[in-house]
């Protein structure tokens, strides 16, 4: 592998890491301040990116997609919840897992700004793009991702446990078909990170 090739997946991985610490940190954040102390209770309101690795969803598969060309995506530890500790379990519940991804929308528009101030520094537009993949993925309804709390609102428990269950290959499927038809999630990706740019 050539030194370019290295340097470039070091950076990649550095910028994936500070987009999902904050991902995760807002998780626990927001249940934090709606009443679920579990989050800060085991370290993960903290920006520190050691406390939210998976090795397989923060190394392995964002490595290997970064090695293959694609977007940088993965996964944390998941922050947990109990959602008995809120008043409105099923309401902040989703409040909760809605943090991570706008936290990453607004993270990527305040580095929209910083860049206009330091064009010349290509890591902060790599940062922009990290972000929106973040937020995009984890907004679509389909568990493990944040996006699929919203069936809770409306679903019974049943349906809800039993989507959990289907939810990984309902992913995997979405993956191969869009890869399949031109990519369009990574389309809309880039079409997203290249407004937020143009905009501010």
């Amino acid at each position: 592998m050539e030194t370019s090739t290295v340097f470039a997946v070091i950076i990649s991985f550095i910028g994936f890491f500070i987009c999902l610490s904050v991902h995760e940190a807002s998780h626990a954040f927001v249940a934090y301040k709606l009443g679920d102390p579990t989050s800060k209770v085991l370290g993960r309101m903290t920006l520190n990116p050691l406390a939210h690795i998976d090795p397989i969803g923060t190394v392995l598969v964002p490595i290997f997609l970064i090695l293959t060309g694609l977007p940088a995506f993965g996964w944390a530890k998941p922050v947990m919840v109990d959602i008995r500790n809120f008043q409105k379990p099923s309401v902040d519940n989703f409040m909760t897992a809605l943090a991570g991804p706008i936290s990453n929308l607004l993270f990527a528009i305040l580095l929209a700004f910083i860049i206009r101030l330091f064009p010349a520094v290509s890591f902060l537009g790599l940062l922009v793009q990290i972000n929106v993949i973040l937020a995009v993925f984890n907004l679509l309804p389909i568990p493990p991702l944040d996006g699929s709390k919203v069936w809770h609102l409306i679903l019974p428990d049943e349906s809800y446990i039993a989507l959990e269950r289907m939810g990984p290959f309902i992913l995997i499927a979405i993956l191969i078909f869009s890869n399949s038809y031109g990519g369009f999630l990574f389309n809309l990706i880039g079409t997203i990170s290249d407004f937020i740019l143009k905009i501010i």
